[in-house]
């Protein structure tokens, strides 16, 4: 094990989803989880204020916009299980936490096929200025054709013509919040009555094979302009995306050799883009049980796997990937498949089991298990130390339980992170890119959103109107 003063500190989020049911199927069953109160805005609440006192980095929301895929010949077995859904608005929720606290970053999924760039641009100019720019966008295509069909769409969109579709979402709305305000074009004079410089406000007149859009943005330029950005795709191409656009990434990873591999892929693609591995931090998706002695870890993890339900979990995955896995035995071997789903998720799954074919129950077990570390505060840090050598910067920690499992990890693992210096003792001041990366609110020059600024000053209210008067 190396000194502890040459490791960088662990970026720490909490992976959450206003749903009874995220990534570990049947949890909630457990005595004391309560994250069936998911409809309850003190769950959130208190959860919020104990990661900000614990400083978390960031609390992160998935979401869905639809039904997985069929499962036992349909979707009943799905709300049976509470398999995400009933499913909440993130956004409407971060609103609330935003009031309630005041330095830990905040996160959302939104999918590009269910709000128009304009106004999701809005909103996330709104909540960052709320939240003193503490937003985080987690861009995502969706995956699942019932998200599509309850926006307009006749099937699932193919897995390449998805990305590209999100590349011009972003485009649109790095063009509202990069270039229709510029710097100081807010005056808000009472003396002069000018309330915004019109020759600092631009439309953007953009004209894509998706959205038209004139602008301006109607929100002010928030502290961030762009929020921070997520992006979770693990595809080739989803890979990608997220060197030419994301901040952050995170990964469902089942060892550390996955990580270096994938780890490698985006330094590549990194290059490629214009930027560097600096730019960007990768999270991965882990969970943990902790005891303060190996036994009490072990007794825990057999208490919890009581209450998993494998069957959920398959649910989860072939319904991701478009494939109804139910009704089939554990031990049925996956074979090659090939969709146009979650392929990053079938990728990684593959990878779990080298040498074979994955089974249905293999499957299972990597989603559960493949991603949780179990011991003690020493053997799971030792163990995270292996993960941040292969390339991993932060943790997006999953939940057995609400709230226990963060009270279990805050008072089990953080020590032990903190006594090696890997856990921030105290918030950077400003926003939550400042917080990060330490190098400013705004995103840098070599980002792709930089170009939009100062591109539309010929389209500003002042040179419109001197045009018209021109030709009168």
């Amino acid at each position: 094990m190396s000194t502890f003063e040459s490791r960088p500190r662990f970026l720490l989020s909490a992976f959450l989803m206003n749903t009874s049911s995220h990534i570990l199927g049947g949890m909630w069953r457990h005595p004391e989880a309560q994250q069936h109160k998911f409809n309850e805005l003190d769950l959130w609440v208190d959860l919020a204020k104990k990661l900000e006192e614990a400083k978390f980095d960031n609390l992160f929301f998935a979401d869905v916009v639809g039904l997985y895929g069929d499962h036992e010949g349909g979707w009943a077995s799905h709300v049976r299980k509470g398999m995400q859904v009933p499913s909440h608005d993130p956004l409407v929720l971060l609103s609330a936490l935003a009031a309630t606290t005041k330095d830990i970053g905040l996160a959302m999924t939104s999918s590009v096929i269910q709000a128009h760039p304009f106004q999701f641009a809005r909103q996330l100019s709104t909540l960052d200025h709320l939240s003193r720019g503490r937003v985080a966008w987690n861009i995502v295509t969706s995956v699942l054709e019932n998200s599509h069909r309850n926006f307009g769409g006749a099937s699932l969109v193919a897995h390449d013509d998805r990305y590209a579709w999100a590349e011009e979402y972003v485009e649109s709305a790095y063009k509202l919040w990069e270039g229709s305000w510029e710097d100081d074009a807010l005056l808000a004079d009472k003396e002069s009555g000018i309330y915004a410089d019109p020759a600092r406000v631009n439309k953007i007149n953009h004209r894509g094979e998706l959205y038209s859009i004139d602008g301006p943005h109607l929100a002010l330029p928030s502290a961030q302009r762009t929020p921070f950005l997520f992006q979770a795709g693990s595809s080739p191409r989803g890979s990608q995306f997220a060197a030419t656009h994301a901040e952050a990434t995170f990964l469902f990873a089942p060892h550390p050799q996955y990580v270096a591999k994938k780890n490698a892929q985006l330094t590549s693609n990194l290059q490629a883009a214009g930027r560097t591995r600096e730019d960007i931090k990768v999270f991965a998706g882990l969970s943990f049980v902790v005891g303060s002695t190996e036994a009490e870890a072990k007794a825990l993890e057999a208490e919890y796997d009581q209450y998993l339900d494998p069957h959920a979990i398959i649910a989860h995955i072939g319904g991701g990937i478009g494939v109804d896995l139910g009704g089939l035995d554990l031990d049925t071997p996956l074979g090659e498949v090939k969709t146009e789903g979650a392929q990053g998720v079938l990728e990684a799954a593959l990878a779990s089991t080298p040498g074979r074919n994955p089974t249905l129950r293999d499957l299972a077990h990597y989603r559960a298990k493949a991603q949780q570390i179990v011991g003690t505060p020493e053997q799971i840090v030792d163990e995270l130390e292996q993960w941040q050598d292969a390339g991993i910067d932060g943790l997006n920690i999953m939940n057995h339980v609400l709230p226990g499992s963060y009270d279990n990890f805050i008072e089990g693992v953080l020590p032990e992170l903190r006594r090696r210096g890997l856990a921030q003792t105290g918030y950077t001041p400003g926003s939550l890119r400042q917080k990060v990366f330490g190098r400013g609110d705004k995103l840098p020059e070599n980002h792709p959103a930089a170009q939009y600024r100062g591109a539309f000053t010929q389209n500003s209210a002042a040179s419109t109107q001197k045009a018209a008067q021109l030709q009168h």
